[in-house]
């Protein structure tokens, strides 16, 4: 959503630097909100699959190993319950333990050694969705002025205001869960995204000349 906030919004504003008609800067916005939508939702989908295909690959490779060479695999689990604090004797004990029940020895393995937990098998189609659904949420913040103004000017001005205060919401509110100041996040958000409109309009105006 930052992004969809942030990028058509510095598009609109670099066309509305040389277009007088709201008509051109919302064609270019909604073309940019698809294009990025579908990119962005496409790159979440891509990146979790990835992961689902990683993480099965190096289960399998555990599997073939606890098979192949289980003692080696049992001294990397006393190794790493060592670690943690257990002596070498609660270290053998549970290594046995684990042994007799080859899942949860692999469990154990890909959760402890490797650090992968297994990705939720429908987390691509959604990671997808939400990535592509946001990016539009956000992206038609900033073109709405555009559609209630036939003139670019006016549509700027109303844009800029709508899309700061959103960008200031959205920080907050992201501060909020990541723990972050959220008046800082905030204020972090809006000016991320207004140097990069301001950037936008300068180079259209510039180019234009």
């Amino acid at each position: 959503m930052s992004d969809g906030l942030t990028v058509p919004f510095a598009l609109a504003a670099g066309l509305s630097s040389i277009a007088n008609s709201s008509a051109i800067v919302i064609i270019g916005g909604l073309a940019e909100i698809a294009a990025g939508a579908i990119a962005m939702g496409l790159g979440g989908y891509l990146a979790a699959k990835s992961d689902a295909e990683h993480y099965a690959k190096e289960r399998e490779t555990e599997r073939r190993e606890v098979e192949t060479i289980p003692a080696k695999e049992k001294q990397e689990v006393e190794d790493l319950l060592l670690t943690y604090g257990l002596d070498k004797k609660q270290s053998t004990m549970v290594a046995e333990a684990l042994s007799k029940r080859p899942e949860a020895w692999i469990d154990f393995m890909m959760r402890f050694e490797l650090g992968l937990q297994e990705p939720d098998p429908k987390r691509a189609l959604t990671s997808a969705l939400t990535i592509g659904l946001s990016y539009i949420a956000g992206g038609l913040i900033p073109l709405t002025p555009y559609m209630l103004f036939s003139n670019a000017g006016s549509g700027l001005i109303f844009s800029v205001l709508f899309t700061l205060v959103a960008l200031l919401v959205f920080g907050y509110v992201k501060g909020r869960f990541t723990g972050a100041p959220p008046i800082r996040s905030g204020l972090q958000t809006a000016l991320i995204g207004g140097l990069a409109a301001a950037a936008a309009f300068g180079l259209a105006k510039l180019i234009s000349r």
